[in-house]
């Protein structure tokens, strides 16, 4: 018998690692994009074994949840740093690994039980870390659908994570030039409102950001502030 898998992303890398490994496991593979294709109905026809979320920006119904085994990756060891914006999280509390943990998905953000654990770096800007995370995510995958383990209960104080808002992106002051680099960097991806000064009418944008021992050197896009963000 030849089970079915659906996995959903939200972002090009995620799509990138789909077509150049994941879809090559044993099995038929589907690729999700889109809140539309995610509904219960489309779900229903193709009836995975897995469906695998490497980075979702919507909520997943709780219907699907409870119909079929969804398997979501997280960047922290939980029970610490349960809930939203973990990359973000971790780097400006000064963290420079942490675990990569695909857990089971339930009505409860991130209490799921554990399927296994990856060790992640979080050096360089944000991007880089999600695409190292999804290379990881889909090793996690092939393990997942070979071995088929049985999820374990979390275990430990739990500590929630709250998820961040556009505004937050504006520097504020900072005492040194690493603390300034990690926040420029956490915030360099796409899809994600980069680091930001508001200077005189102008929105100053950084990215792409290196750090050196009496410096930082970092792209700088600048735009009109009332121009619709």
């Amino acid at each position: 018998m030849i089970n079915n898998y659906v996995v959903a992303g939200s972002k090009s890398w995620n799509r990138q690692v789909f077509d150049k490994t994941i879809v090559k496991y044993p099995g038929q593979w589907f690729f999700i994009n889109s809140t539309q294709d995610l509904s219960i109905e489309q779900i229903d026809k193709i009836n995975p074994r897995y469906i695998f979320f490497l980075h979702w920006s919507w909520k997943v119904p709780d219907e699907l949840i409870n119909s079929y085994e969804c398997v979501c990756f997280h960047m922290t060891d939980v029970p610490y740093g349960r809930g939203g914006s973990p990359l973000q999280n971790l780097i400006i509390r000064g963290h420079q690994e942490t675990k990569l943990t695909a857990l089971r998905m339930t009505e409860e953000f991130d209490a799921g039980e554990v399927y296994c654990q990856e060790d992640l770096c979080l050096a360089g800007n944000a991007e880089e870390i999600y695409i190292r995370a999804t290379h990881i995510s889909a090793k996690m995958i092939n393990y997942i659908i070979e071995y088929e383990p049985e999820p374990k209960p979390q275990t430990g104080e739990v500590t929630i994570f709250k998820r961040r808002k556009p505004a937050e992106s504006e520097i504020p002051e900072f005492n040194s030039l690493q603390q300034l680099y990690d926040f420029i960097r956490m915030l360099d991806a796409e899809g994600y409102p980069h680091a930001l000064i508001r200077h005189q009418g102008f929105n100053y944008k950084f990215g792409r950001a290196s750090f050196y021992h009496d410096r930082i050197v970092a792209d700088v896009t600048i735009t009109p502030i009332e121009e619709v963000e």
